[in-house]
């Protein structure tokens, strides 16, 4: 794939205190999203002891250069034309019913979501599949595009992941960027997500940034409508659960093609019955 020429490079340094600015990182979800039981991951972290308490924080050192840093803006934009506004990820479906009418019942479920679902099966498989194009793997590239189809628990989840990522495909053909498959192969989101940021020569930690930005405004924007929530809501939702963000891009950093995976049941159940819901904005 063409290279970027080289550019002067920036040091990114992103921290974060959970404990202190975040929502608690062991909050589970009460408006009906049922966690998994799989073992959270140990992720390494620095403490810091203070006069009163222990202070965590999560120390990312990114080294990007100035068109990477562009072109991650440009990925993980509101306005790139995937379509992932349209989808709600069965949000909608948890409003209708109940179990998500506030904007503390919003934060619950995404930082679950966050934290079991995309945590653990979409950033590994952006990890994978990036490692893949950097070796030249072909065909790896493909199995971690496979990986990331069968974890989608309903056919809604999947028609989600398929739909924005031909939308991609066909936003990064106009772009010259090749394609590593065929007109008519179902292709995941995340797996051409990682052919961009290959081909704009991000680091891992970088795109996963730009990903889960991504994820986490289209759903913020979802729920503006549904709860609904205003606008300044909004933006101290955003600013919130974006603490998390961190923590979650080192526990993707711990798992691999054997011990990915995640499932919330009360997610796919909402994504299940979503189609039935009488009356609906975003797709199913």
């Amino acid at each position: 794939m063409p290279k970027a020429e080289p550019m002067p490079k920036a040091i990114v340094t992103v921290m974060t205190n959970p404990s202190q600015t975040g929502p608690d990182s062991s909050r589970r979800a009460t408006s009906g999203l049922v966690t998994s039981d799989i073992a959270s991951t140990d992720i390494a972290r620095t403490d810091t002891a203070s006069t009163d308490n222990a202070m965590t924080d999560i120390t990312m050192n990114i080294t990007t250069t100035s068109a990477s840093l562009l072109r991650l803006l440009q990925l993980s934009s509101v306005s790139l034309p995937v379509g992932g506004f349209a989808f709600s990820q069965g949000l909608e479906f948890a409003v209708e019913t109940g179990w998500v009418r506030t904007a503390e019942q919003t934060e619950d479920w995404l930082v679950s979501q966050l934290q079991e679902s995309v945590a653990r099966v979409d950033l590994p498989v952006l990890q994978g599949a990036m490692q893949a194009l950097a070796a030249d793997d072909l065909t790896d590239w493909q199995e971690w595009n496979d990986i990331a189809l069968a974890n989608r628990e309903t056919r809604e989840l999947r028609f989600t992941d398929a739909a924005m990522g031909q939308a991609l495909k066909r936003l990064l053909g106009t772009l010259s960027i090749a394609m590593p498959v065929s007109a008519q192969q179902d292709v995941s989101f995340v797996s051409l997500f990682a052919v961009a940021a290959h081909s704009w020569q991000m680091a891992f930690d970088l795109a996963a940034y730009g990903y889960l930005w991504s994820w986490l405004e289209n759903q913020i924007a979802a729920a503006t409508k549904l709860v609904p929530l205003g606008q300044t809501q909004a933006q101290l939702l955003l600013g919130r659960i974006q603490l998390v963000i961190p923590e979650a891009i080192a526990l993707a950093g711990t798992l691999d093609r054997d011990s990915l995976g995640g499932s919330l049941p009360g997610l796919a159940l909402a994504s299940s019955w979503h189609e039935t819901q009488y009356t609906r904005l975003f797709r199913s």
